[in-house]
């Protein structure tokens, strides 16, 4: 069994209501994959070149696939990308045994992979998403060319203070209380809660931006299963941080032999930028870029700077 096969949760997901369409921006298309036991949204802009290398971008917790429009047109000439909406985040419906651990979300992609036969990938992820790929990578080195992780969910034994309240929703019966305590909320002050908190400098945001994260958080509010995908998720990172031996997150990036881009945010309120180093040393083959005023969605706030990067490891390292 490998260290993706842990045992499953027995709870099962409820009958899913469709609600309002998902925003696609202009060049992008969507498309769904079918799997045993999950359905997975894509995200893709389709591309007349051919022989490109195969790229998947994995979101963060209470992100979706939309957090990477900014960047995936700047690698597009370059990598044939997808972007996933995770089970239960985006336009994916909530997994069948409503497992939202790390080794759950790293079983969604690995299925994904296996089954698309697009392996091995360019793999990059955001905070959870990037949890989830270094494991990923970790126990399916088949599957990964080279590995870009932004402000990955890694484990940290002092957490900021800001990014208590995240951490809080893995308390049973928290967001459920949380829910109710905001139920008056706007979903625009919603959206600019968790732009404070998640960009460096909230300034950056566009009007047409802002317009666009409201639209997708009323979409969101609309799912019977949202805050129990946001707490059982929160809840996975906080357990994964507990897990010893070769399960250990820490353990596993020791173990990742795709060459790695690690890129961290000078104002990041949710992973500390001290854990920068520490992230380097342990990855083997790694190189680091800290952005100094970006916070934690790097690749929405810097997405040229992030591109850059990410074109010098594939030229340096992963080759097409």
């Amino acid at each position: 069994m490998s260290s993706t096969e842990l045992p499953e949760s027995p709870t099962a997901a409820a009958a899913v209501p469709r609600v309002s369409t998902v925003r696609v921006a202009e060049g992008e298309r969507l498309r769904s994959v079918p799997l045993p036991g999950l359905t997975l949204t894509m995200r893709y802009r389709p591309s007349r070149r051919t022989g490109l290398a195969p790229a998947l971008y994995v979101h963060g917790l209470g992100g979706s696939s939309q957090n990477w429009s900014a960047l995936m047109p700047l690698l597009e000439d370059v990598l044939d990308g997808e972007a996933v909406d995770l089970p239960g985040f985006g336009d994916s419906p909530p997994p069948d045994d409503g497992n939202y651990s790390v080794t759950g979300h790293a079983r969604a992609v690995i299925r994904l992979l296996d089954a698309s036969g697009r392996g091995p990938v360019h793999l990059i992820g955001n905070s959870l998403g990037g949890a989830v790929s270094t494991r990923v990578a970790a126990v399916r080195p088949d599957l990964v060319r080279t590995l870009t992780l932004i402000a990955p969910a890694l484990p940290e034994i002092r957490a900021q203070r800001s990014a208590w309240p995240t951490g809080l929703l893995a308390v049973p019966g928290v967001a459920q209380f949380f829910a109710r305590l905001t139920r008056d909320w706007t979903p625009e002050q919603r959206v600019r809660g968790v732009i404070s908190l998640c960009y460096g400098d909230p300034g950056r945001v566009t009007d047409e931006g802002l317009r666009n994260a409201v639209e997708e958080m009323e979409r969101r509010l609309a799912l019977p299963y949202f805050w129990d995908a946001m707490a059982r998720s929160a809840r996975g990172i906080i357990d994964s941080y507990t897990l010893g031996g070769q399960h250990g997150l820490w353990r596993q990036a020791e173990r990742v032999l795709a060459p790695t881009l690690l890129v961290y945010g000078g104002r990041d309120r949710l992973i500390s930028f001290r854990v920068a180093r520490k992230a380097a040393a342990a990855f083997r083959d790694s190189r680091l870029l800290t952005l100094p005023d970006a916070g934690h969605v790097a690749m929405m706030e810097y997405p040229e700077a992030v591109a850059q990067a990410v074109r010098e490891l594939i030229d340096d390292k992963g080759g097409s």
